[in-house]
């Protein structure tokens, strides 16, 4: 069952529990208002905006509201298995009703998995998590495969996973085994969320220097907390003059 609250201009998504499926500030519907999805966008400061996108897992339309306004030339595919979720965006969340964002009813492991997906999308997000909001629900080597098998010769798959104990270790295990250990894993967000970004095609190399300069034009143009980002990517890499991932 599909519950919605609202509290101090913020209206809430839950799926019959007191977890928080996505959210929505009424007065500003195209930012993105959980800390998870800031870090899920943390794709921006590696690509340019692609030519097409496929997020997994609908929510409360946050990522697809937020990339189909910020992102105006990206053509917006998302997969969602539950037309109550797709009914209650289109009444209560604001999602778009526009040609280039379209919106399947489908099982994202099937879909991700069909010939017509390969290699398509320069950015993928798996966003798919049950009424409890614990895991994903679909978290094995064979899907982020599938996943990787989708990309654009140069992609990034970014997975919300859920930082706590074993359930962390068996994500990241994963997808590190999927994309040959090109993941760049960011902090846990206060509610233990972790967005791993997994990267397919060439060797990347970025100067440091490049990527501060990237944070600082997300900061101010899409209020995303892009510098904090560079920050722990670089404390985690160790530093020296670039990212290789």
């Amino acid at each position: 069952m599909i519950v919605l609250s609202e509290a101090a201009g913020v209206r809430y998504l839950h799926f019959d529990s007191p977890w928080i499926q996505g959210a929505m500030r009424l007065a500003r519907p195209y930012d993105l208002e959980l800390d998870y999805a800031h870090d899920m966008m943390a794709w921006r400061l590696f690509l340019a905006a692609p030519d097409e996108m496929l997020q997994m897992g609908l929510g409360a339309a946050g990522l697809a509201r937020h990339c189909w306004k910020k992102l105006p030339k990206t053509r917006i595919t998302v997969v969602e298995a539950s037309r109550a979720v797709i009914d209650v965006c289109r009444s209560a969340f604001a999602l778009p009703e526009d040609e280039r964002l379209q919106v399947v009813r489908a099982d994202a492991g099937e879909y991700v998995s069909r010939r017509s997906s390969r290699g398509r999308f320069g950015v993928i997000l798996a966003d798919l998590y049950d009424t409890k909001a614990r895991g994903p629900v679909l978290d094995d080597v064979p899907f982020y495969r599938d996943c990787r098998a989708a990309l654009a010769p140069a992609g990034i798959l970014v997975v919300n996973v859920f930082g706590d104990g074993r359930s962390y270790a068996n994500s990241l295990r994963n997808v590190r085994m999927a994309f040959d250990d090109r993941v760049i894993a960011l902090p846990p967000v206060a509610a233990g969320n972790v967005a791993l970004l997994a990267f397919s095609g060439p060797e990347l190399r970025v100067e440091w220097s490049a990527l501060r300069e990237r944070a600082t034009r997300l900061e101010k143009r899409d209020r995303l907390p892009a510098e904090p980002w560079v920050k722990a990517i670089e404390k985690q890499r160790g530093g020296g003059t670039a990212l290789v991932a």
